[in-house]
């Protein structure tokens, strides 16, 4: 669909002149006599731009757009004058204009103006469209919980350093969120933020992803790669799981660490940059340190500010609004009008521990919407472990802990067996990350 632009002038030779013009390079165009007839028109059939003449009898063009601009109307505006003057210009962009342009004109420029004035007006309706995204993920990471206002205190006050942080919490937790809420809060916001995940990469792809390569460093090396490293220069690098890379790739990490500086692969010359690195892991890296599969003094370094997410099931007051959010969330992604859940849903889901935390909760909540028929999500809807009335009966002898992982068990146990043994499948049916459902099998003693 074309950009549609209004022109308001109330000269007929110089309105019409710039209407043939501007719909011969392709834009729909529409006039109006004068100021009045102009925000009219606006009202009735709002333009994706503006241009205005600064003389007319009836509301000249500086006038109009001071209205438009108080009625909170940011549509671009352009204004065009014979009597141009330094003072008028400053005045007129002072109000709101794209930009100020004087007669007689190139048309190729204004033509130019008008085509900058439109992708601006894109690029600002995009930027509004993720601050939303941005603010609804951060939703997630605003909680009631004592130990998430503590740990939001944390992050606040880590934002106004340049100190490394280490986040710490279970998978599910939202410590990637927790990265991004920091960077976003800093005086690094404009710059990039790179995350990596060090799960999975072998020592080699791993290397060459963090500090990049030269060409001909090895086969296939065609060209010259920077890394995620120099990539984020002056703004933010976030590793995740950083507990599950291999000894040789934290001895490479340490001393980046200490000197901020790094050579590419198949590189002579160190390069330095400016980067905050955030880490974060699921792991208990000081038990890692104790039993050496983890630095001891890379572990200081990391650990210089220490962020402790708390799992879902120590704040469970945060259930409610976590639900309501995701309820709305994917009710609009799935097209369908769900408003409520029911008694005994929300019994159920107090009742459990949410291993997978509050990506297991999202999981349970989307799962419900597209599986469900009615307005209401019912407990039959939920995942199967979570609708079943008791996982396990409470005896005197049973310690809060051993009835825990007693329930665990039952839960990953009856997931293996409606999934024929497949692991992975059990591990989706249960919400749950299959590394993280695999070190729960080996912890409860699963073959």
């Amino acid at each position: 669909m074309n950009d549609k632009i209004l022109i308001a002038d109330d000269e007929p030779s110089n309105r019409k002149i710039l209407e043939q013009e501007l719909a011969y390079k392709g834009f729909a165009v529409d006039t109006a006599l004068g100021g009045k007839e102009a925000l009219l028109k606006i009202d009735s059939a709002p333009p994706d731009l503006l241009i205005l003449d600064y003389m007319m009898p009836d509301l000249n063009g500086l006038e109009v757009l001071k209205e438009l601009r108080k009625r909170g109307n940011d549509t671009p505006v352009i204004m065009i004058t014979a009597y141009g003057s330094v003072e008028r210009a400053v005045e007129v962009m002072k109000a709101g204009a794209y930009d100020f342009i004087t007669r007689p004109f190139d048309p190729e420029y204004i033509d130019l103006v008008i085509r900058k004035a439109l992708e601006r007006q894109v690029l600002k309706r995009e930027v509004e469209v993720l601050s939303g995204e941005i603010r609804d993920r951060y939703h997630l990471i605003i909680g009631e919980s004592p130990k998430m206002k503590l740990a939001l205190d944390m992050a606040r006050k880590a934002a106004a350093s340049h100190s490394t942080v280490l986040i710490l919490g279970e998978s599910g937790t939202g410590k990637e969120l927790f990265a991004r809420y920091i960077h976003n809060h800093s005086d690094r916001a404009s710059k990039p933020f790179i995350a990596i995940n060090s799960v999975g990469l072998s020592k080699e792809l791993f290397e060459s992803e963090l500090f990049g390569y030269e060409q001909g460093a090895f086969t296939g090396a065609q060209k010259m790669k920077k890394g995620k490293i120099e990539l984020a220069n002056g703004g933010t690098v976030f590793f995740d799981e950083i507990g599950d890379i291999s000894q040789e790739m934290q001895a490479k990490l340490l001393r980046f660490l200490q000197e901020r500086e790094f050579d590419r692969v198949g590189g002579i010359s160190p390069i330095s940059v400016d980067v905050r690195v955030i880490a974060a892991t699921n792991r208990d890296l000081a038990a890692a340190v104790k039993n050496g599969t983890f630095r001891n003094d890379l572990y200081h370094r990391l650990n210089v500010v220490a962020i402790v997410l708390p799992p879902l099931r120590e704040r469970k007051e945060e259930i409610p609004g976590l639900a309501d959010f995701f309820l709305r969330k994917f009710s609009i992604a799935a097209g369908r009008k769900v408003s409520e859940i029911s008694d005994s849903a929300w019994k159920r889901m107090m009742a459990y521990d949410w291993p997978g935390n509050v990506r297991e909760l999202a999981n349970a909540i989307e799962r419900a919407i597209v599986l469900g028929t009615e307005a209401t999500i019912e407990a039959k809807e939920l995942p199967s472990g979570l609708a079943e009335e008791s996982l396990l009966p409470v005896t005197e002898n049973l310690s809060y802990r051993d009835g825990v992982n007693a329930a665990r068990k039952e839960l990953v146990v009856k997931a293996l067996q409606k999934t024929n043994g497949n692991r992975a499948a059990a591990a989706r049916l249960l919400g749950l990350e299959t590394k993280y459902f695999l070190r729960l099998m080996k912890s409860l003693g699963i073959e």
